[in-house]
């Protein structure tokens, strides 16, 4: 099945860059997105099968951190869930490109209920993400 048949709807999410150059290399090249349509304000991108859109859009809020785990992560953030092997293979990825972690790639609640791979990192124009794998699947939605 892909994700075009699956039950699950897919996502459009739109975030505000400064510099769109910067976002198609950081997108396309490091990231490896799929670019779609484009104009000089904004390209789309396929998020695998998620529509997500980065518009130029210069001013910026305030950047917040919320502390989870001895971490201060990031807030607003966005990013997908991975199996574990494609994780450790898009944390390969990133530090081969130079990526500099906000949080580095590491096992939150390790032995507790929802373990999980994280890492966090920023885009160009500052936009946080958040990559994740949990250790069990099924505690995607735990408490």
């Amino acid at each position: 099945m892909t994700v075009l048949d699956s039950p699950i709807p897919r996502f459009h999410l739109a975030m505000p860059v400064d510099d769109l150059d910067a976002a198609r290399h950081f997108y396309g090249e490091v990231l490896g997105l799929e670019q779609g349509r484009s104009s000089d304000t904004w390209i789309d991108w396929n998020l695998r099968g998620h529509q997500f859109v980065t518009h130029v859009a210069p001013e910026r809020a305030q950047r917040i951190h919320n502390p989870v785990d001895g971490h201060d992560v990031p807030v607003p953030h966005f990013g997908l869930i991975l199996t574990v092997d494609e994780f450790q293979t898009f944390a390969e990825r990133l530090q081969a490109a130079g990526t500099e972690f906000v949080i580095e790639p590491y096992v939150r609640f390790q032995g507790q209920t929802g373990e999980q791979w994280t890492m966090f990192f920023l885009d160009p124009a500052g936009n946080a993400l958040e990559f994740k794998a949990f250790a069990d699947d099924s505690q995607v939605f735990a408490a």
